[in-house]
């Protein structure tokens, strides 16, 4: 059991703009939102929290001032329109004041949450200017993940953020290819005697590539040309991943956690393992969203599971914890006391910050409790006390 103290815990909490979930709660009203953003910011240091994801880039979009990506709708309720000022630059000199991190949390592909009609998009919105990117599921937009075009653009708006903004890191969730996206038409599993819709061991005339396996390729691509474009602008830029809270389950690979869930890697395509190994980011935050007493995949049981999988690597682990659900916002306190017996896990960052507003089941005195004292944070190689 870990018996050192608090000194080094990274607590963290996401602030999700899309819909207006955290925040901002009002639409083209500079000074509202200034004023929201400040008692939001008040409200987590005051429970010792030291670090925010602010989603910066929730639908091919912009918080802050861009060349590439238009002024977010959730700003003003119009997608292009200048919102009065530069909320990224603002929220970042708010957070710094309190010695507190800021990270900036990308949705690297999704373009709509609802609705494939393109014609209402900015016209200097990518999607709108390069059709040939976008993809649609579930009556939504997304950018294709195989699309090289799509990985450069993605990375040149990371490019931009790093290279104009003071932020402590780039951070990108969970949402690579959708939730129930079909699987692959073709796959290299096929028998030699189909019509070639894919490319059969034995020879076929037509080569598919969308395979689970190009897919998989196409996101690690994605991770890894973004690592690169961070390491190389600004080292000290920190990039993390909060993938879905299981890699495999042990039932479909020896190596997988003892768990009976969606698995991350078949089912959105994303291998987070391999981005451990091959260290292409500095953290991971996998979402651990089930009660200790889930019968199916037990907190613990994962928290064990990705602390094994870190030992020994030099990426960081924190926990993302789900304080939205009851069962799990009810055992926050706990689910930390859980984290903070295992030397690999780093922290946590919760979801999300209005839950914290509204204190769902009681979880700011949950916090208080465990948080009682405030946490050191490393900031540009210096250690900074909130």
């Amino acid at each position: 059991m870990r018996t050192d103290c608090t000194l080094y815990e990274f607590r963290g909490v996401w602030i999700a703009t899309v819909y207006d979930i955290d925040w901002p709660k009002t639409k083209d009203n500079p000074e509202a939102q200034k004023q929201e953003f400040i008692e939001l910011l008040d409200k987590i240091q005051s429970l010792n929290l030291n670090a925010v994801f602010v989603q910066v880039r929730p639908t091919s979009d912009a918080f802050y001032d861009s060349k590439i990506n238009p002024w977010s709708a959730f700003l003003t309720g119009v997608q292009g329109k200048y919102p009065g000022y530069d909320p990224m630059k603002f929220m970042i000199e708010e957070t710094h004041k309190r010695n507190m991190q800021f990270h900036a949390w990308l949705n690297p592909y999704r373009i709509t949450t609802k609705g494939t009609d393109l014609s209402v998009l900015a016209d200097n919105n990518p999607a709108k200017l390069h059709p040939e990117w976008v993809l649609s599921h579930n009556d939504a937009l997304f950018y294709n993940p195989q699309n090289q075009e799509v990985i450069n653009y993605v990375a040149t708006t990371v490019f931009e953020i790093v290279s104009n903004y003071d932020v402590d890191g780039i951070h990108f969730d969970e949402y690579f290819y959708p939730y129930g996206y079909p699987p692959p038409e073709c796959d290299c599993e096929c028998s030699c005697g189909c019509l070639c819709t894919c490319n059969c061991i034995c020879g076929c005339e037509y080569v598919c590539e969308d395979t689970a396996e190009n897919r998989r390729e196409a996101i690690n691509n994605l991770i890894k040309t973004v690592y690169r474009v961070i390491k190389a602008t600004k080292p000290n830029v920190e990039f993390g991943v909060s993938p879905f809270g299981v890699w495999k389950n042990k039932s479909s690979d020896v190596t997988g956690s003892n768990t009976n869930a969606l698995e991350g890697y078949y089912d959105l395509y994303t291998d987070s393992l391999s981005w451990i190994q091959d260290g292409i980011i500095d953290y991971i935050a996998p979402q651990v969203y089930w009660e200790t007493t889930n019968v199916d995949n037990p907190y613990e049981t994962l928290v064990k599971w990705w602390a094994s999988i870190v030992d020994g690597t030099k990426v960081k682990l924190y926990i993302g914890q789900n304080i939205n659900k009851k069962e799990t916002a009810r055992e926050v306190d706990k689910e930390i006391e859980i984290n903070r017996q295992y030397k690999e896990v780093k922290g946590n960052i919760l979801f999300s910050y209005r839950d914290i507003s509204e204190n769902n089941e009681g979880v700011v005195e949950k916090l208080q409790r465990v948080y009682s004292e405030k946490a050191c944070i490393r900031k540009r190689n210096k250690v900074l006390k909130i």
